[in-house]
């Protein structure tokens, strides 16, 4: 009699499971939650706050107790990362990625919506050939893991790239990747094609901008009125570079044999300060492209290479973070303020009244004022 109510338990904890965390992506917008800061809202006020602004989607770069504890029962899908420093440990270890995941990931669910394990962030466009050999028998260990726990039609494998993977990507229609990386990124491929996981790139129009502002127009990179690009290849047009960035992956992923694989922007965004040599990096230039792709986004549209495949994307980042080394701009690419105000006015509102607060968002902060 206890086996079969075990049986029971186990069966109506998987169903729960699938209906609690089967779906993908839920809509098209998502925000990264990074937190190297030491003045951001506790993990409670960050849940509060991507609730009451229909935040549905996020991503962490680590799979931090506190932050899983505090989105449980709140109906946020969220993505985990397996921090590039694990790599090597649990590319050669089953065991270690099994307790990995025992204890990051089903200890939590389904009362935390976990859809998604990022193993390593950004590997492959990295200067570390070690971690580039680890990377696909770490992803591999991970996945085996969750297929032993009955968790792996549940929890998506995947691992994000930088545009440092590709040889060349502009027009879109000559999207590449680079030749020295594909007896590492091809065998990533096979193995996402076959369980099914998406490509996510970390595609930002910002950095292509600063890096040559004489020759790409402003307004196209933040999605503003311009005369755009012609790909003489597809005959493609395009009126802003986020579209452009993401064929231009699609082409790459063509090239390699793998055209029906999905993309999704792991990270894009736009900088509210930086340094002088930074060009663009302004409150105004980070708000009209972070309010033009929200809009974008919710019109649940594809691309012109891709017009079927609608476009999804996780906007970088939810806070600025104080901590972050680099440019002035790796520390203010937030939708909000350390304190939790908003950054500047997209629609969303903060924990607290901001200067750019608008009218409609006071509004809005008054009924926060309750869920707190």
């Amino acid at each position: 009699m206890f086996y079969v109510m075990l049986s029971i338990f186990r069966y109506v904890f998987l169903l729960l499971l699938a209906v609690l965390i089967a779906s993908a992506f839920t809509g098209t917008y998502g925000v990264n939650y990074g937190r190297i800061a030491d003045n951001i809202p506790s993990p409670e006020s960050v849940v509060t706050l991507m609730k009451a602004n229909k935040i549905k989607n996020t991503r962490i770069y680590d799979a931090d107790h506190d932050v899983l504890k505090a989105f449980k029962g709140s109906g946020i899908e969220i993505i985990i990362g397996l921090p590039n420093g694990f790599l090597k440990d649990i590319s050669v270890s089953q065991d270690r990625a099994m307790d990995w995941v025992k204890q990051n990931v089903e200890a939590f669910v389904p009362g935390t919506r976990i859809r998604g394990i990022a193993v390593g962030n950004e590997v492959l466009g990295g200067g570390d050939p070690q971690l580039w050999e680890a990377l696909l028998p770490a992803v591999k260990n991970i996945h085996a893991a969750l297929d032993t726990l009955h968790l792996a039609d549940h929890v998506e494998v995947s691992s994000p790239h930088s545009a440092g993977v590709f040889s060349s990507s502009y027009p879109p229609s000559a999207g590449a990747f680079k030749e020295t990386l594909m007896p590492y990124m091809k065998p990533l491929l096979e193995f996402f094609s076959k369980i099914n996981s998406p490509f996510y790139i970390n595609t930002y129009p910002f950095l292509a901008y600063i890096s040559d502002p004489e020759h790409i127009d402003l307004n196209y990179a933040i999605f503003k009125k311009n005369k755009g690009i012609y790909d003489e290849t597809t005959k493609l047009h395009y009126d802003n570079m986020f579209e452009a960035q993401i064929d231009a992956t699609y082409a790459a992923l063509e090239k390699a044999g793998f055209g029906k694989m999905e993309v999704i922007a792991s990270e894009t965004g736009w900088a509210s300060r930086g340094d002088p040599h930074e060009v663009g990096a302004s409150v105004s230039n980070a708000r009209t492209y972070n309010k033009n792709l929200r809009k974008r986004l919710l019109k649940k549209k594809g691309t012109p290479y891709r017009p079927k495949k609608v476009v999804k994307a996780y906007v970088f980042a939810m806070f600025n973070e104080n901590l972050k080394p680099g440019p002035t701009s790796e520390r203010n690419f937030g939708l909000f303020k350390a304190d939790g105000s908003i950054a500047y006015d997209i629609g969303f509102t903060g924990l607290k009244p901001s200067s750019a607060t608008s009218s409609f968002s006071l509004k809005v902060y008054n009924k926060l004022l309750v869920l707190l």
